[in-house]
Parts: structure tokens; sequence; C-alpha cells
């Protein structure tokens, strides 16, 4: 499976903190999954790199909304768990624009997936995804990470 953590934005810099640590995740992600980071400029500019993903299958895309779906981390993992055993090829988390996703963007999204009514910046909603993404892999597998709460 491959996963893409994608933004609506400018592309991150090395020197952003946040930016290190999403990093450190998404490599954590790597036993169970490949797990790439993109940005783009602009919304259109993300569904037409979306149309052009080719596979088995197509890529899911799941948009990060306020309006969206509230998940617990086990609902998160036994969603992603069920696309993995249907066999998705690739899914894609992406973060919107500041002014939010077009329903034109929403409509197109197989998951809207809200973090919670509070506003967070792009960087750390990057990171907090990343870091579900891992925890969501090791509730799979049974790895001790998340009992530890």
């Amino acid at each position: 499976m491959n996963l893409t953590l994608a933004h609506i934005g400018a592309r991150a810099s090395s020197k952003d903190g946040f930016d290190s640590l999403t990093q450190v995740y998404l490599d954590r992600c790597s036993p169970f999954a490949r797990c790439q980071s993109e940005s783009f400029r602009t919304e259109e500019a993300l569904l037409e790199w979306l149309g052009r993903q080719q596979g088995r299958t197509q890529a899911v895309p799941v948009f990060l909304d306020s309006r969206g779906k509230p998940m617990t981390s086990e609902a998160f993992a036994g969603w992603l768990g069920t696309r993995r055993d249907e066999g998705a090829q690739h899914i894609v988390f992406a973060i919107g624009p500041a002014s939010g996703w077009s329903e034109a963007a929403r409509a197109r999204a197989q998951l809207l997936l809200s973090l919670g009514p509070m506003t967070m910046a792009h960087a750390l909603a990057r990171l907090v995804v990343a870091e579900q993404l891992y925890r969501a892999f090791t509730i799979l597998s049974g790895h001790p990470y998340h009992g530890g709460h």
C-alpha cells in the first residue's frame, strides 16, 4: 500500500521542526506502507494530480475537513485496515487550502476526516495525521505503541 500525505500551500522546509517530526512518523510507517509527502499550490493542482494516479485501483482520497467525520484512533485504524484488506493500493490524505475545500473537492473525497473542531496550522495537522497513521498501523499489527496511554 502507498500513502501520500498531501497539503495545499507552501512546500515544507527542511528547517521546519514540524516537518522533521512528520518525517519521523512517516519513516516509522515504512514497515507497513510506502509513504511520501506532496505539496500543491492550489486545490485544482491536487485534484489534477489525483486524477493522474494510476494503479490496479483508483487512489482513495481522504480530505481533512473540520466538518468531516471524527474518529477515535481505533476506528481510524479499522478504517485503514479495511481499505488495506479490500486491496486499496494508494490512499491520499490531504489537508486543504486555508479557506477550506470547495464543494466539488469535498464531493471527490471517499472520506472527509475531522481532527476535531479546532483549527490548526497545516504543519501541525500534517504531524498529527502522520502520527495517527503510525498509530493505526501499530494497532493493526498488535504493536504495544498504542497500549501505553
